[in-house]
C-alpha cells in the first residue's frame, strides 16, 4: 500500500505528458526519437512519453513589423523606410525542419529584401508607385520563404522618412508647379476673353447702332452707381437720326 501512492503519482505524470490538446489554428509537429513523424491536430493528441516530442506551430496570419531601414535610392537620396509583412505557415513540418526560427528568419529576410529592392528604385517611384514596389517585395519574399513552408500574402510600405532638405526642395517644387498652373489658367482666361472681344467687335462693326446702345447702357450704369457729376462727350452720331427727322419735316413744310 505505501508504494501505491508514488506509482499513482508517476502514472498521472506520464499520462499528463502523453496528452496534448491543440486548438483549431494549431498543429503539432511530432518527432519520435529525433525522427520526424508528421504534423497532427487540431484536437486531442496522444504522445508516447519520453519518446515523442512535439512542437506547436500556429497557422494564423502573422503581421510582422519591419523596423525602419536606411536606404539609398537609385538617384542617391538617403531615406528611412519601414514596412509590414503579412504571412502564414502553410506546411508546419518545413517551418520546423528547414529553418531554425522561421519568425526571425522571415524578419531578417524582409529587411534585406526591402533594402535591396528600394535601392533599385528612384525617389519619385518610391513615393508614387508603392503598389508596384509592394507587389515586387511580396513576390520576392514569397519565393524565398517557400522552401520553409511559408506563404507571404502582402507586403506594405508604411512610412517613408525624407531628409529635411529633401522635404523643403519638394515643397518648393510643388509651389512652383502650382504657380505654373495658375499662370496657365490666367493666360487661358485672357485668351478666351480676347476671342469674345474680337467677336463683339465684329458684331459692332456690322451694326454701328449697337455701339451707341452700349454707350447709353454704360451711362445709365455709371449714373446709378455714382452720385457725383460726370461729364461725357456725346457722339454726334447720336443726333444724326434727329437731324434727319428735322430735315424731313422741313422739306415737307416747303
Amino acid at each position: 500500500m505505501p508504494f501505491l501512492f508514488p506509482l499513482l503519482v508517476v502514472a498521472i505524470f506520464i499520462l499528463a505528458s502523453a496528452i496534448r490538446v491543440l486548438r483549431e489554428y494549431e498543429r503539432g509537429v511530432i518527432f519520435r526519437l529525433g525522427r520526424l513523424v508528421g504534423a497532427k491536430g487540431p484536437g486531442l493528441i496522444l504522445l508516447i512519453p519520453l519518446v515523442d516530442k512535439m512542437n506547436r506551430v500556429s497557422l494564423r496570419t502573422v503581421a510582422m513589423d519591419v523596423p525602419p531601414q536606411d536606404v539609398i535610392t537609385k538617384d542617391n537620396v538617403s531615406v528611412k523606410v519601414n514596412a509590414v509583412v503579412y504571412f502564414r505557415v502553410m506546411e508546419p513540418e518545413k517551418a520546423i525542419v528547414e529553418v531554425e526560427n522561421y519568425l526571425y528568419a522571415t524578419s531578417q529576410l524582409a529587411q534585406t529584401t526591402l533594402r535591396s529592392v528600394l535601392g533599385q528604385a528612384e525617389l519619385d517611384e518610391l513615393l508614387a508607385a508603392r503598389d508596384k514596389i509592394n507587389k515586387e517585395l511580396q513576390t520576392i519574399l514569397d519565393k524565398l520563404t517557400d522552401p520553409w513552408g511559408i506563404k507571404v500574402g502582402t507586403v506594405e510600405i508604411k512610412h517613408v522618412d525624407l531628409p529635411q532638405e529633401m522635404q523643403r526642395a519638394m515643397a518648393r517644387q510643388a509651389e512652383a508647379e502650382r504657380d505654373r498652373r495658375a499662370k496657365v489658367i490666367n493666360a487661358l482666361g485672357e485668351f478666351q476673353a480676347s476671342q469674345k472681344l474680337a467677336e463683339a467687335a465684329t458684331v459692332i462693326g456690322d451694326h454701328p447702332m449697337a455701339l451707341q446702345l452700349r454707350y447709353l447702357q454704360t451711362l445709365s450704369e455709371v449714373a446709378a452707381e455714382n452720385n457725383s457729376t460726370i461729364v461725357f462727350p456725346v457722339p454726334i452720331d447720336l443726333f444724326k437720326p434727329f437731324q434727319k427727322l428735322m430735315m424731313g419735316k422741313a422739306d415737307q413744310e416747303k
